[in-house]
Order: C-alpha cells, then structure tokens, then sequence
C-alpha cells in the first residue's frame, strides 16, 4: 500500500495580528493568516517580481496561546503543519468549503519588536514574557564526550 503524506512547511510574514478563541471543550485555538511570496518573472516586461500567497493557519493548545501573546502582523514565522479540508453550513443555508494549515510547529522569527525582514533571532514558543532562554553551557555538559 502506498504511503499517504500530509506535510506543509511555509516561512512567511502574519498579514494581521492572531485571534484567539477557544473550543467547546476549552481547548484554545488561535488562527493566523501568512503570506508567503513566490519570486515569477514577468512575461510582458521580463522583470522579477514577487506574487504573494496567502495561507489560512490553526494553531491548539499552549502554542495557541504562545501564538497570541508574541505574535503580531508583519512578524516572520515558520509553519510545520498539514493541510485539512473542512466543510459547513452557513447562516443562509449555503454549504461553504475550505482548505487550511493545521500547524503542528510554529517558530518565531526575528526579535519580539522586529517587523518583516528584520532579524534571524528564533524566539522558542515555550519562552514566557520576562524570562530568558539560558543556552550557555552547564557544569554537566563538561561530562559528554563530544
């Protein structure tokens, strides 16, 4: 049987800033909205120019709420995700159809303040307001061999 695979990674920047809200049950759920731009060459004028896609994200549970608390429009992010096709019913009755990204990873791009194309600092999703990553060696990794 052939192997199915659903695998998304898009690096783009948030087009708004994220909306929080939470499931039945209370699991939070923050969506985002990412543009990712696609470098095409103009077949009138020959020029490069660059095509934004934009792409629809949900995000659950702590990372939701990360999601929300450090991240705002125009900040550079990275998505590991799935694509999921949902359908509905609308208010007037129409059945309605979508295709999103369903994130399994979201890394923060650049510094807290920085806006898009500034900075290359990853900012972990479990980082609290006020504390600070601590990566410098400990005394116990003197004791591995390589």
């Amino acid at each position: 049987m052939p192997a199915n695979i659903n695998r998304v990674v898009l690096v783009g920047n948030l087009t708004r800033d994220p909306e929080l809200r939470h499931t039945g049950g209370g699991t939070p759920v923050c969506s985002l909205r990412i543009a990712v731009n696609s470098r095409r060459k103009d077949p009138a004028t020959g020029e490069w120019a660059d095509k934004p896609n934009y792409f629809d994200v949900s995000v659950f549970g702590n990372q939701a709420e990360s999601c929300n608390q450090y991240l705002a429009k125009g900040r550079p992010v990275a998505i590991d995700g799935r694509l999921e096709w949902r359908e509905w019913e609308a208010q007037d009755g129409t059945k309605r159809q979508a295709v999103e990204i369903v994130a399994d990873n979201v890394q923060f791009l650049g510094g807290r303040d920085s806006s898009a194309g500034e900075g290359n600092q990853f900012v972990p999703a479990g980082v609290t307001a006020g504390s600070e990553a601590d990566f410098a060696a400990s005394p116990a990794d003197d004791d591995i061999p390589f």
